[in-house]
């Protein structure tokens, strides 16, 4: 039988070429619908520029493309095709033949298709990552900005039924389906991941929740999701895929690229022996630093060994109903008394639950940030609301957050907060209540529940170092309100002085927007260098909630903004409708081609 077109080894080209040069491949690595390849037909090309022309009152996307990427995708990369519309793609080239260079520009027509995301068959869903984007504010400065989402839908019935066992416990049960996207300022998605070639919602080893997402300094992305850590380019392109070496199970939350050049996951053992004599998994409370070439491990910290796991002063002023991410409205606004961990812990009941003791959920690390400088690590631990500096002795430098509940041996390890004069604030009740939290005036506040804790490199110097961090606000004061509508979220900036052991805090944002910009979990804040601005993403605000219960009746509206840094008022501001953010970052066009 020939099977083969125009010849025995079937080289008659049978497909449409459009242009000069060779054929075009639509969403080339199966990863990324909204890009492209233009094969570079044979010839070898150089000094190339593409140019997305934008829709009417559009967002132009033009970029130069490195000598690097012509050759390791074997033509011009496209990127960032509006989805479900005939594009027009601009490209300049120079081409080598037959030992002489040819300028050219032309002009390539590139339907790109809707965007699909799985369903999730709940009530609340009314489509693919998000219903709209309403566009409030986009300075001029930020007009060429893109952001990079990182959403998920709720959790599914067809998500993974299974939990670990020999030994129990772990998060394995966190599996909701990725929903991961790139949308421009005018809130059009211009790339989004079509997850299936690498993602599995019923396979224990390829499910799991996508977070960590990092833009790296060659451009590419690195992130985690469940049993797995992996690195991919923008077009889609593999560099690594690789499950957690064996000791360590259920990666979520922190994939840190330091400046050292290794990763720092936040991970969980997958065996640890309790002093009770007892084996579990444990949850969401070990940083491992991975080397990226062999994917060894160099190092770890074992955080139920450094921190003390049984402090349980924040865990029983917890909303039941908002433990991040596992959303029970059926519990919101309810508390666990001491006797209720203390009975919790003399039990066999470990996973991902609110609990003291190692493999329960007693510190929920949400963050890593590996300062490179005194080669320490700085992490957020949501259930304790404490942001905490350990060395790489495994010794525990600071401590941000109240002193109540601590043990005598973390003495002396309490940052003490200061005017911008350098005189004390005082906080009452233990430490917990601050005069930022009594009153609008008050110039200071711990952080509550927090999410993502980042050192300031470029305003850091020696002992001082400034820190961004989300104040998610549940528990403020170490208490919950009178009522769920007196809570409120901030992102807020803190300079740390290392030598006096003192914190200021230089610039806050959100108790102005009151409870509407309350988000209960997830989040971000992060120092932009590019345009010395502060980004931030407050991605579970604005949902209708129950006002007897605080639980949540619609989806979130999370909220895109960027500050010139120490503005009160964003320069930008995005609020995408009925969808469930995480984090958010702004996408760097240059990284991912031109640099």
């Amino acid at each position: 039988m020939a099977l083969a077109i125009g010849g025995a080894s079937g080289a008659h080209v049978d497909y449409q070429v459009q242009g000069k040069l060779g054929e075009v491949v639509m969403n080339p690595y199966d990863l990324a619908p909204l890009t492209a390849v233009i094969k570079n037909g044979g010839y070898v090309l150089k000094d190339v520029t593409v140019r997305i022309v934008p829709k009417k009152d559009g967002q132009e996307i033009k970029y130069q493309v490195a000598n690097k990427h012509l050759l390791t995708h074997g033509g011009i990369p496209v990127f960032g095709l509006y989805a479900d519309y005939v594009n027009t793609v601009e490209v300049e080239y120079s081409k080598l033949f037959n030992g002489k260079w040819e300028q050219a520009k032309e002009s390539y027509t590139l339907y790109a298709p809707p965007v699909y995301s799985e369903p999730n068959a709940t009530k609340t869903l009314k489509a693919a990552l998000f219903s709209g984007a309403e566009v409030k504010k986009v300075d001029k400065k930020f007009g060429d900005r893109l952001y990079f989402v990182n959403n998920f839908l709720h959790k599914a019935g067809k998500g993974t039924r299974a939990v670990w066992n020999n030994p129990t416990g772990g998060a394995l049960e966190w599996n909701y389906y990725p929903q991961n996207f790139i949308v421009d300022t005018k809130g059009e998605v211009r790339w989004y991941m079509k997850v299936d070639t690498i993602y599995d919602l019923k396979s224990i080893y390829k499910a799991g929740v996508m977070m960590g997402f990092k833009q790296n300094n060659d451009g590419a992305m690195s992130w985690g999701f469940g049993q797995r850590y992996v690195k991919y380019d923008i077009l889609g392109k593999e560099v690594f895929n690789r499950e957690l070496p064996a000791g360590y199970n259920d990666f979520s939350h922190s994939m840190d690229n330091s400046p050292n050049g290794n990763y720092f996951l936040r991970v969980a053992s997958s065996n640890l022996k309790r002093a009770d004599g007892r084996n579990v998994r444990t949850v969401r409370d070990v940083i491992i630093e991975v080397e990226p070439s062999t994917g060894q491990v160099k190092d770890e910290w074992r955080l139920f060994d450094i921190l003390d796991p049984y402090r349980d002063v924040n865990m029983k002023v917890l909303d039941q109903g908002a433990v991040c991410l596992n959303i029970d409205a059926s519990k919101a606004g309810h508390t666990m008394t001491a006797e209720e961990l203390a009975k919790q812990d003399a039990s066999d009941k470990f996973g991902d639950i609110v609990g003291v003791g190692p493999g329960r959920n007693w510190a929920h690390v949400n963050s890593v940030d590996h300062d490179a400088e005194d080669d320490s690590i700085i992490i957020s631990s949501r259930h304790q609301s404490a942001v905490v500096k350990i060395g790489r002795d495994k010794q525990v430098k600071w401590i941000l957050g109240s002193p109540e509940g601590w043990k005598k041996e973390y003495q002396g390890k309490f940052l003490t907060p200061v005017d911008s004069k350098g005189n004390k604030i005082v906080c009452e009740a233990g430490g917990s209540k601050c005069p930022g939290y009594e009153n609008d005036e008050g110039g200071f506040d711990w952080t509550w529940t927090q999410h993502t804790a980042f050192k300031i490199d470029s305003k850091s110097k020696g002992d001082v170092l400034y820190l961004s961090v989300f104040d998610n606000g549940d528990s403020r004061g170490m208490e919950q309100p009178a009522l769920p509508s007196m809570k409120y979220s901030r992102a807020v900036i803190y300079k740390i002085d290392q030598k006096k052991m003192t914190i200021e805090q230089v610039w806050e944002f959100g108790k102005e927007r009151g409870n509407g910009w309350y988000s209960p979990v997830t989040s971000l804040t992060e120092y932009q260098t590019d345009k010395d601005s502060v980004f931030v993403y407050s991605a579970t605000a604005g949902a209708d909630f129950d006002i007897t219960t605080g639980a949540f009746k619609s989806d979130p509206n999370p909220y895109i903004m960027e500050f010139n840094y120490g503005s009160k008022e964003p320069a930008v501001e995005i609020q995408l409708k009925d969808t469930t953010g995480y984090q958010a970052m702004p996408f760097s066009v240059d990284k991912a081609f031109t640099k």
